[in-house]
């Protein structure tokens, strides 16, 4: 990870996201294991945004399990900058509530329009570090609209927030070209996609940054 965080920063990222994963290859919120990986990106990439996930997947679906194991990060040294939370997992607001007490900010995880109502109608809207507006495999027919009608929900509520949006699977290249147009954050590796914007496969995440950074200098 941290390799792959340095090539990543060298290609043009300014911060990296990821899913730590325990000696057996299972992704993993133990305090242990997200503590060795932040720190071998950090010791790797002074200053680069260090973000984690903690999709509930990695707990089976235990809100409770998630809670307490992020909880015992206030035990290491280690922690990320921020992490990524989804409205639409249960305990959202109990967990950025955690987070906060540990210093960690919340990249707000939005897959729809239900979740930006959560999001806006909950205590930690202006709070959160930033929203994650995130396209999960849908055909751009879909996502290009669903994403504009979130964005001008968010808009209306003058959250004075930053915005990241980016897409995954068959969408992944045209909600990352319209997020650089609207002048939006945006992400790009291999959790989104596998292949480039003309469909070829890519062997890493820094030849994906390489791409999405020519693009965005054509915009500007």
């Amino acid at each position: 990870m941290a390799r792959d965080a340095a090539l990543a920063r060298a290609a043009g990222a300014s911060g990296v996201h990821l899913h730590p994963r325990d000696r057996h290859g299972r992704e993993s919120l133990d305090a242990a294991v997200v503590s060795e990986a932040v720190r071998a990106v950090r010791r790797a990439c002074p200053g680069l945004e260090v973000s984690v996930s903690t999709g509930l997947w990695m707990c089976e679906g235990d809100a409770s399990a998630r809670e307490a194991a992020v909880a015992r990060w206030a035990d290491t040294e280690h922690r990320p900058d921020v992490v990524s939370l989804n409205l639409d997992e249960p305990g959202f607001d109990r967990m950025a509530g955690a987070l906060g007490e540990l210093g960690v900010g919340v990249e707000a995880g939005v897959w729809s329009a239900a979740d930006a109502e959560r999001l806006l109608d909950g205590p930690h809207a202006a709070t959160c570090h930033r929203v994650l507006v995130e396209m999960i495999d849908l055909p751009t027919e879909r996502a290009l609209p669903e994403a504009d009608g979130i964005l001008d929900r968010l808009a209306r509520a003058r959250l004075d927030v930053p915005v990241l949006l980016h897409g995954e699977g068959e969408c992944t290249w045209p909600v990352l070209d319209h997020a650089l147009a609207l002048g939006l954050q945006t992400r790009i590796g291999l959790e989104d996609t596998l292949t480039d914007p003309e469909g070829q496969g890519v062997d890493g995440n820094a030849v994906l940054v390489r791409h999405a950074v020519t693009r965005r200098a054509r915009v500007h």
